[in-house]
């Protein structure tokens, strides 16, 4: 079997990156942004295509990355024969435009506005129906061709995105040593390459060391060089470490807690910041190295238990329906270097919410 590392093109990020986009195009491209994201963002990008006397052509994004909205997008590109699509935003935006760039066969480039998640750098769209009921995933051919992160928008973002996406890192390394101890394919069909293992390394020890620091700088809307770090940790570290090391169980009790209404107030990272401890459990780490996630945890604000998941009465029947979700065939749990029951799930879930109470 081949080992596979896949990455990005070319990944940008700096204060005030947006302000050069044209010149990291180079070429007629089609912007599309929602109407907030384009309102903070259009007069710079504009300016940037001007300096380098390229056109550039803007429309809104309607808000849901459903097959009729990728089509409208796809036809309003090709009337205007750009040669570019850029997308600029939060997720669903981002993934519109991956899948508008697949299908008229463009390069692509992703403007991130938030650090909440890893997935700007991946090779894959969610769509969804027109009602914002889940579709069906797009498995791309390769990931975007530019990645382009302007600091200084993503330092003015609420700062609980950023947290959030600090708790979807957070499971990469874990994930990943999870893969290579069993041999489990990664994101991309092939198995874990050492590049995979130390850029997942890399986005943990960067979390450690800078995490708390970042959020002091976003709650003051500020960039400074560790709110730089975890930007690049929670998006592309995490990104490309995950997608060419792989998942594991924390994703997958992610994914089991889904099925609990008292979760959905939850962003995507929070739920996996959890599902992270649980999956320490479930593998026996040693109490330090728990310790070490569980108090970073509380000091950026991820939870630690149950109550902080919004289950203020634990019904211990709706957690073991959690856990044989997250046991379900296909999940990424699977991926453990030992067999896993439901039952196992479930008391790792259970010891990992007594410890986080207990803190």
């Amino acid at each position: 079997m081949e080992q596979i590392i896949q990455s990005p093109g070319k990944y940008i990020q700096g204060i005030g990156a947006i302000e050069k986009i044209g010149a990291h195009a180079g070429v007629k491209s089609f912007v599309l942004a929602d109407e907030f994201v384009m309102g903070i963002t259009r007069e710079k990008i504009e300016k940037s295509f001007k300096e380098v006397k390229e056109e550039v052509v803007f429309e809104i994004f309607k808000g849901e990355c459903s097959k009729n909205e990728v089509k409208r997008l796809e036809e309003a590109a090709k009337t205007e024969k750009c040669k570019m699509v850029i997308g600029v935003g939060g997720g669903k935006t981002l993934d519109a435009a991956k899948a508008v760039g697949y299908f008229l066969k463009l390069p692509v480039m992703i403007v991130p506005t938030i650090a909440s998640t890893d997935s700007p750098c991946t090779a894959l769209t969610v769509f969804y129906h027109d009602d914002g009921t889940f579709d069906e995933y797009l498995f791309l051919p390769h990931n975007p061709d530019i990645i382009l992160m302007d600091t200084d928008i993503i330092a003015k973002a609420p700062s609980r995105l950023l947290v959030a996406g600090m708790g979807d890192a957070l499971a990469t390394y874990f994930e990943v040593k999870s893969c290579v101890n069993s041999n489990s394919l990664n994101l991309v069909g092939g198995l874990p390459t050492k590049g995979g293992e130390a850029l997942a390394r890399l986005c943990f020890e960067t979390l450690m060391e800078d995490g708390e620091k970042a959020l002091m700088a976003a709650e003051k809307k500020v960039a400074t060089k560790a709110l730089n770090n975890i930007i690049e940790a929670n998006t592309y570290l995490s990104g490309v470490g995950a997608e060419s090391g792989g998942l594991g169980a924390a994703h997958s009790i992610h994914n089991g807690f889904t099925i609990l209404k008292e979760c959905h107030h939850l962003y995507h990272g929070e739920k996996v910041a959890f599902g992270t401890l649980a999956q320490m459990f479930l593998e026996n780490y040693p109490m330090d190295e728990i310790e070490e996630v569980a108090y970073f945890c509380k000091r950026v604000g991820l939870p630690v238990s149950l109550e902080e998941m919004g289950i203020k009465e634990i019904d211990e029947e709706k957690i073991m329906e959690v856990a044989k979700a997250s046991c379900a065939p296909g999940e990424t749990i699977h991926n453990t270097p030992f067999k896993v029951t439901p039952e196992d799930v479930f008391a790792a879930i259970m010891t990992a919410d007594n410890f986080g109470s207990s803190l």
